[in-house]
This record gives C-alpha cells, structure tokens and sequence, in this order.
C-alpha cells in the first residue's frame, strides 16, 4: 500500500481588533463552525495577553494567508454577535481614522461602540423583560433581602424593564426566577420594531427668503450623491430653517439625516424645532444619556427605526441604515475636535463619511473656521451665504467701551450699567458674557503678595464659594480647602482678585436686586435637566439677566435679549497662539448674535482695555467675513494652517531635561529621514509646562505637503513609542486646533 502524506493542519483564522494600545490587529484561531458564522463587524470576545477583551472582526483569512510566525496563535472565546453590528461603511471609516490620526485600530473600534456593547453585553440587551404581576406581594418576600430589593426595582418600572438592566443594577436572574415562582412577576419578550415611522410634517415650513432659497435649491439638486457645502450665514439668518427644508426632502425619500452639534446644552433646542416640524422617530446620542438608553438609541439608528439622528461628535461613527444627509452645525466649534486620546476632527471625519455614503453634506456656521473658507477658496466645498437676519429682525450694532475712562462699579463701565437699566426698565433681556467661572481666578495676600498656586501644576488656584468656599485647580482638578491664613506670613487677610462668573453674579444682585439673574456655566448646570429648566424661563418675555461662559454662546435662539455685554475680551487678544484671533473674532460675533434676535433693537457691547486694538475694529467697522479674508492672507504669508498642515507632538514626564532630549534626538533623526521636507519647531515647553505634577514640552511638524508629511511621521512615530521610557508619556495630535 503506497505511503500517503496528510496534508498539513491549517486552522481557520479570523483578523481582530482588540482594544489595546497597539497599531496592529492580531489574529485568532477559530473552529470551522465558528469560522462559518463570524462576520466582519461582529464583536468577538479574545484572550490578550493576561486579560481577556472585546475585539471586533476585521478580516476572515483564507487558509493560504501565511501565518506570522512571531506569535503563537490562540483561541477566540467566543462569538458575540450573529451579525456585524458595524458595517462595511462605517469600517472603512473607522479604519481611515485610525490611519489618519495614527492611533491604534482597537481603540478607534471601540469609539464607535456603547459602552454597553464594549463591556461585551449583548446586543438584544433591552429585549429580554421582567414586570410585575402582583403589586401588593411584600408578606410573600419577608425572608428574602434580595427579592424585596427586585421587588421594590420593580416597583419603579411598572411598564416592565430588561432583565440585563435589572442585572446591572445588582438584580440576580435566579431572584427574578423566584420571584416568578411566586407568581409576583414574569418574563416576557419585548417585540422589537425598527420600522421607520411614516413622515408627516407637523408645521408647515416658514416662507423662506431669496437666499434661503437658493440654499436650499442647490443642496436640493446633489441628493443623491456626494456634494460638501458651507452655509455661511449671519447669525440669526434662518440657518435651521434651511436644514429642515432639505431634511424633508431626504425623508421622504425614506432617508436617515445625522445632525452634528457642538454640545449636549444644544440638543434640547434643537429636538424641539425638529420635533415641531416633524412626525418622526428621533434619536439622540450624547454622553449626557445612560448606558442602556445610549443602546437603545444607536440600535434604533443602526436598524432605521430612527429617521433623524442628532447628536455630538462621537455620533459620526454610528451605523446607520440608509444615510441620505449629514448636518454639522457651528462647524467651527473647538468641541467638535477630540483633545485627548484618540484626538479625530468630527467636521474632517464627516466630510469622509458624506463621501463614502455618497450623500450631500453641509457645513453651517455664522463664523466659519478658516480651514473651512480655505475648502470653499479651492472649490471643495459650495460656499452658500445667508447675508440678512430672518423676518424683521436687524443685526445687532457693537460698540466699544474704553474700561480706562469714566466711572466703573464691580467692574461695569457705568455707562454699560445705565444702558442695562434702561433695557431691563423695558422688560427685555440683558446677557453678560464672561469665559471664567467660579468666583476669583486669583487669591493673593494683601501683607506679603503670597498667591495662592496649584502645587501640581504652574497655575493659580481659582476660588470658588459653592456649595463651600474652596480652591479649585481647573486644570488637574485638585481641590484645597480654604486657608484662613496666609502660609507665608500668617496674615488673615486673603483678598480675591479678578472676577469669575460666581462673583459677577453677586455683583449683579446687588446693583440690580429688582431682576432676576441667572449663571449658566458647567457648575450651575451640572444636574440633570437643569439647562433645560433655564432654556425654558429664558423663553419666557420678562425682564431677566443673563450671565455666562460659552454655553451661552452656541446658537442659542433668545428672542428677548436686547444687549449682550462682553466683560472681559483682552485675554484672547494677547495669546501666542496664532489661532486666538480668529478664535476671539468667533466668540465676539457668536455671543453678540444672541442679542436682537426678536423684535427688539440689538446691541452688544465690548469693554476692553485696549480699544485701540485692530481686530476689534474690523468687527465693529466691517465684519466677520472681513475678518476672515484678512486673516486667511495674513496665514498664506506665514504659512500657517490651512496653507500647511501640521502635527503636534506632546512630551510628557517626570523632568523637562528629559523630554527635551527625548525630542531633540527624535527630531534630528526625523530630519535625515525626511530630507529636510518637514519644518520642525521645537521642541519647547508647553504654554503650561508643569500641570499635574509631571513636565510637559511640544514639537510641531509642519508641511505643505499632507501626503509627505504621513508617510515621513507613520515609522517615525512607531519608533518614537517604541523607545520610549516607561515613565514618558507621548501623543501624536494631527491637525491640532490648540497648542496648550
């Protein structure tokens, strides 16, 4: 009999991202029948290393896809899914991130994921119910802590609530199981429906204006496939009134919209206009939400039960069913740009998603950021310009107010305090804008000048006085009580210097103890709701003040505030960093749009200690749009973004001697690999050099060549991690909107 040879053992492997802080996916053994089911964009549960994680299937490898030899291969545990919960689409998204930003393919996997369904949580979480049946059973469960606790859980949820909530929140299966012997509850399975609701117009569109209707025209004739626009347009133009004018047109053909918001404060007002214009299902997606209500919503938007999906910036990952339109309103906010960890661009990233889906795309803002004009300049994005206010509605009118002359109180220019009295006698609204919260940014001893510093980082102390009187870092979070004593001298006279929003509040009670003030920042509303509350009285037509940070500065629609006062503008005029003008112009011209929005006449007013200054006066005497071309010629000839583009390397540690020669070395080495094709700055320390206890330094690469620049940085990069030592810590940060 002739001597047969069995074919080598080859085992079905499957590609998978794991979430961990590696560039590489990995691959996994797994059993024919397994290999069968597995699907590309199913979550997978894997060992790695000493711990086990929830991985997503990348790739299904053939058997003759050569192995890589360095790694023994290991077993997945098991298969989550039946289905791929992420679709090719959103994969290939996902995957473009990950290169682009040069961050590990694992961890951007996971950005796209509810938290829920990263603990590994199945998908049908909310399907599984338990409700009860007898709502007078406490004699039956006397002998049972555990079942009078699912009892009384149950109790709260007499609509019926999924048992995999019930197990979060301590609630055993076997309880719930006893329970039902007793014939207390029951279980039952809650029938999903992803049908989408039929469209109907809940409000007949307003009539819209020549340039509204232009807008919406042109968006109108690129619906089925890939067009970016840039709707520039005043504030108080109508913008919203646009977008809901197309969106209906997208879902009536069935279509999904995805609207992108700055922040979790716009989405009341926003479901609000889209919920009186429409009769359809709306789902949000926001950090404010739980976990369980996340799911539900991202499942709603992944099946196509959702016909709008609003949301924030992590929302451009979501699968969705037949994406016909994406929105990102106030293009232009700083919050659309992740500053840590995987630091993605929403505006950027969206741009890439409208091109894959092939569907329209509009970018809206009052004050365009200037990367966005520079598209508009090259004829990648349709400039579309709203160039009057809505109805009767007139801009408002900005003035100056020279803080080195004439009377001051609290810090008001008295002319500013009259001028208040004055609109608040006329039962409008007044608004003070100033970008610092809690009470004073400085606590300083009026015997020796010792100043109350953070002693991790190089920053001072803010105080603030609710709930108690405390010192606050803002930057590394370190809370102090207060001293009764200087440290230094033991003087007990410790004065407060400057102002922050707690302390102009008390200063605007007591010059105006007759009206109502309200503080809208992160501290006043931290609790659920609570904005919402303030959203509501602000809508209301009576004489109120209005006082914030840049929460009141995004969009917001306040039709009766008639003047708008911003304290303190000159910080923003003396920063190094090259983006601030154009920063402070936006904030300007954003916070002045809240005032004459209604009927009432609006004016804003800029107190300043530098009135002389250019940038105030091209706002006053022109505007925005003036400022940007103006602004836009002075980076071409400093070759600053958008006429190169850069990337941001920060340097973290024990010592500043080690981070600067860390850097030093590494840059050399990226100047003979690259030729000298990319302009290194650096490396230098950071504007803050000690925060939290560690030393921080910066390097920026710059070039006009984007291509050149990723291929230069991608091995560079690895090999910068690869080095380092255990104790530094490094970020790669491309196209960085802030250098702090």
């Amino acid at each position: 009999m002739p001597n047969t040879v069995s074919p080598p053992f080859v085992p079905y492997r499957i590609r998978v991202a794991v979430p961990a802080h590696v560039y590489d996916c990995f691959d996994y053994q797994i059993s024919a029948e397994d290999y069968e089911q597995a699907k590309v964009g199913a979550r997978v549960a894997v060992p790695f290393g000493s711990r086990n994680l929830i991985g997503v299937v990348m790739q299904k490898l053939t058997p003759d896809t050569p192995e890589n030899p360095k790694f023994k291969l290991k077993p997945i545990q098991a298969l989550l899914d039946d289905d791929a919960i992420l679709d090719n689409k959103v994969l290939t998204l996902l995957t473009w991130a990950a290169q682009y930003y040069q961050f590990p393919i694992g961890e951007v996997m996971q950005s796209a994921l509810p938290t829920l369904l990263r603990q590994g949580k199945p998908y049908d979480l909310l399907a599984h119910m338990w409700r009860l049946l007898d709502q007078h059973a406490e004699d039956k469960i006397k002998r049972s802590e555990k079942q009078q606790l699912a009892y009384k859980i149950l109790k709260l949820h007499p609509a019926g609530t999924s048992e995999n909530i019930l197990n979060l929140a301590g609630i055993e299966t076997a309880t719930l199981k006893a329970l039902e012997k007793k014939g207390i509850c029951e279980a039952y399975l809650e029938q999903k429906d992803f049908s989408p609701q039929a469209l109907s117009l809940a409000q007949m569109p307003l009539t819209a204006n020549p340039d509204q209707k232009h807008a919406i025209q042109q968006v109108l004739k690129s619906l089925s496939s890939y067009h970016a626009y840039l709707l520039d347009g005043l504030t108080g133009s109508g913008k919203t009134e646009v977008y809901l004018q197309i969106m209906y047109e997208v879902l009536k053909q069935g279509k999904q919209v995805l609207v992108l918001v700055p922040e979790i404060g716009l989405t009341p007002q926003t479901i609000s206009r889209f919920q009186s214009r429409f009769h359809c299902h709306i789902a949000l997606l926001h950090s404010g939400l739980t976990d369980a209500k996340r799911l539900q919503a991202w499942q709603s938007a992944q099946m196509g039960k959702a016909s709008i999906i609003l949301g924030t910036r992590s929302a451009i990952y979501t699968p969705l069913h037949n994406l016909g339109l994406i929105i990102l309103d106030e293009e232009h906010d700083l919050s659309f740009k992740q500053q840590e960890g995987f630091r993605y661009h929403a505006r950027d990233v969206a741009l890439y998603r409208a091109h894959l889906e092939n569907c329209p795309i509009i970018l809206g803002s009052a004050t365009p950021s200037m990367e966005s004009y520079a598209l508009a300049d090259q004829g990648k994005l349709t400039r579309l310009e709203l160039n009057e206010r809505a109805g009767t509605a007139l801009l408002p009118k900005l003035h100056i107010l020279d803080l080195k002359v004439g009377r001051k109180q609290h810090g008001f220019s008295q002319f500013l305090l009259d001028e208040m009295h004055r609109r608040l006698a006329r039962k409008e609204q007044v608004l003070i804008f100033l970008n610092r919260r809690g009470y004073a940014p400085v606590l300083i001893c009026e015997s020796c000048a010792w100043q109350a510093k953070c002693p991790h980082c190089d920053a001072n102390f803010t105080l603030h006085t609710q709930p108690y009187q405390h010192l606050h870092c803002h930057h590394c979070g370190t809370i102090h009580r207060m001293p009764d004593h200087c440290p230094q001298c033991h003087h007990t006279e410790l004065k407060p210097i400057g102002m922050g929003t707690a302390k102009v509040e008390e200063s605007l009670k007591e010059l105006f103890p007759e009206f109502e003030v309200i503080r809208v920042d992160r501290d006043s509303t931290s609790r659920v709701g609570s904005w919402q509350k303030i959203y509501d009285r602000i809508q209301k037509s009576e004489p109120i003040i209005l006082l914030g940070t840049q929460m009141l500065a995004k969009g917001h629609h306040f039709p009766y505030v008639s003047l708008v006062a911003i304290l303190d503008i000159d910080s923003g005029l003396l920063s190094v960093d090259f983006r601030a003008p154009e920063r402070t112009a936006q904030l300007i011209v954003q916070v002045a749009g809240r005032a004459g929005r209604g009927e009432k006449k609006g004016d804003v007013y800029l107190q300043t200690l530098r009135p002389e200054h250019p940038l105030l006066h091209t706002l006053v005497d022109g505007d925005y749009r003036q400022f940007a071309r103006q602004t836009l010629k002075e980076r071409q000839q400093a070759l600053f973004p958008p006429y190169r583009y850069a990337a941001l390397i920060r340097c973290e540690s024990k010592s500043q001697e080690q981070n600067q020669q860390y850097l030093t070395e590494h840059a050399q080495q990226l100047r003979q690999i690259s030729e000298l094709n990319i302009d290194i700055w650096g490396p230098i320390p950071a504007p803050m050099e000690r925060k939290a206890g560690r030393y921080q330094a910066h390097m920026v690469l710059f070039s006009q060549d984007r291509a050149r620049l990723h291929y230069y940085l991608r091995a560079w990069w690895q090999n910068m991690l690869q080095h380092k030592p255990a104790s530094m810590k490094l970020s790669l940060d491309i196209d960085p909107q802030e250098l702090s």
